[in-house]
């Protein structure tokens, strides 16, 4: 088989690029500014670091829930976006606010209400009872309070998502680094108690993330409102909240797959780190800082998933299937080569980068092993996301449900579960083994591209 099959052309990654490293610059300055939030919040001490680290895991579900609602809408998206189907745009993103804002008042009253009961589940492990106490006291607060900014999420996730998957990755780009920079500012102000302002540790972190997305969604909603000559879907989107019935039930059988998997899928590495602190508390503190880090080297390959669905779904919305098949085969190898350059880098950065914590020497040798665990297997987490977003741009959301949160529940959760409950295994190999199976969902992965049963179109009449 030869090689120049996976390559292409200067102007085949100059195009993925135009789409990517948008996405790459908002995330990657996301996920330093939450770097600066982890450190931040590390100096008030190991307890502060593991509450908030808890608290957003728990809330990880509802992001991947609102996520997986909207991109089940956003397969539609693209592939109207590729036929030149303005209105068809349009009423995707109209039925993308009402499922978001309908999830997240639902999300909101279950945070505020189960927010004890839900950390409670986490420190359940070896580990001294009042540092548990305090634990659940932070991630409490912490929890209700974050709560309050999902209101906005809910709206953003809409905007944003459209404009990903029209294509325009700059806008949210620019939204994003908005609402970071007043995070940051806010961070300062708030954690510490900066120009006169109460020190409230990390409810002020808190506070300052509430603030940054609704700066968010104002940045959006103007800019995408003044520019509605480059952005036509806006145009009438908020004269009426009307989806036709055959299209509203097109767009809630995609969603729903989609919210299952995404939901589940999240729901399932919850459990796994659950099964992980049940082990030792001291894991808890140890994998936010592994996150941290992974989440900046993982933005290149998490990026190129996204261009992925959001190229080869408007390719095939144009009906060239061979074009999309080729183009999707050359940007799965150009993902799993960034997979192996970051992968590296993180490993490179593993004997240092816990140092910047002030946390116990434990903990940071915790996580330098674990740095080095999901570092090498980073190029295999690349070829697994380029291949569900490939899968996903047909439209084959009940095969990515197979293909992704199936595939947690029946093997990597099991895996967890036992060797927590019923092994004296060290955490780290504990680790090693689960994120290990990867390899088994990367074969999987490869037998379901090539077999092409995702090559569709499925908006054309």
């Amino acid at each position: 088989m030869s090689i120049k099959k996976y390559i292409g052309d200067r102007s085949f990654y100059k195009m993925v690029l135009a789409i990517a490293v948008p996405i790459m610059v908002q995330n990657g300055v996301s996920n330093f500014v939450n770097l600066l939030d982890n450190l931040m919040i590390g100096r008030i001490g190991t307890n502060a670091l593991s509450g908030v680290a808890i608290s957003n895991q728990i809330m990880f579900v509802y992001y991947l829930l609102v996520f997986g609602a909207a991109a089940g809408v956003g397969i539609f998206t693209a592939q109207y976006f590729g036929m030149g189907d303005d209105e068809g745009v349009r009423y995707t993103f109209r039925f993308k606010i009402l499922i978001n804002v309908f999830l997240t008042v639902l999300s909101v009253c279950f945070f505020m209400i189960m927010a004890e009961s839900l950390i409670g589940l986490f420190l359940k492990g070896e580990g001294a009872p009042e540092d548990a106490a305090e634990t659940l006291k932070i991630g409490t607060e912490y929890m209700r309070i974050m709560a309050v900014g999902l209101i906005p999420v809910a709206v953003t996730n809409a905007y944003s998502g459209t404009l990903r998957d029209i294509g325009q990755t700059k806008v949210p780009m620019f939204a994003s680094i908005a609402a970071i920079v007043v995070n940051l500012i806010g961070n300062l102000l708030l954690i510490y108690g900066l120009l006169g302002l109460p020190a409230l540790g990390a409810r002020g972190a808190a506070i300052a993330t509430v603030i940054s997305r609704f700066v968010e969604l104002g940045v959006l909603a103007v800019y995408t409102g003044t520019h509605s000559s480059q952005h036509r879907f806006i145009i009438g989107a908020f004269r009426s909240f009307a989806v036709p019935l055959n299209l509203a039930g097109k767009f809630i059988l995609k969603s729903l797959h989609l919210m299952a998997n995404e939901t589940l899928w999240a729901l399932g590495q919850t459990t796994m780190n659950q099964c992980y602190s049940y082990r030792s508390l001291k894991a808890v503190a140890a994998l936010n800082i592994e996150s941290t880090i992974w989440n900046l080297m993982g933005v290149s390959f998490l990026a190129m998933g996204e261009a992925v669905g959001i190229v080869v779904g408007q390719i095939l919305g144009s009906g060239d299937i061979d074009k999309a098949k080729d183009h999707a085969r050359k940007m799965r190898a150009f993902t799993v080569a960034l997979g192996v350059l970051f992968g590296l880098l993180m490993i490179a950065a593993a004997p240092f980068f816990p140092k910047m914590y002030n946390t116990t020497e434990d903990v940071r040798s915790m996580a330098t092993s674990f740095i080095l665990v999901y570092g090498g297997l980073m190029p295999l987490y690349a070829y697994t996301h380029a291949s569900y977003f490939t899968i996903r741009s047909g439209g084959n959301t009940l095969i990515t449900f197979i293909f992704d949160s199936c595939f947690v529940w029946t093997l990597s959760v099991p895996v967890a579960f036992l060797l927590s409950r019923y092994t004296n295994m060290e955490v780290l190999y504990m680790i090693a083994i689960v994120q290990s199976l990867e390899l088994v969902k990367c074969v999987i992965g490869g037998i379901m591209v090539r077999s092409g049963v995702w090559a569709r179109n499925i908006v054309k009449q």
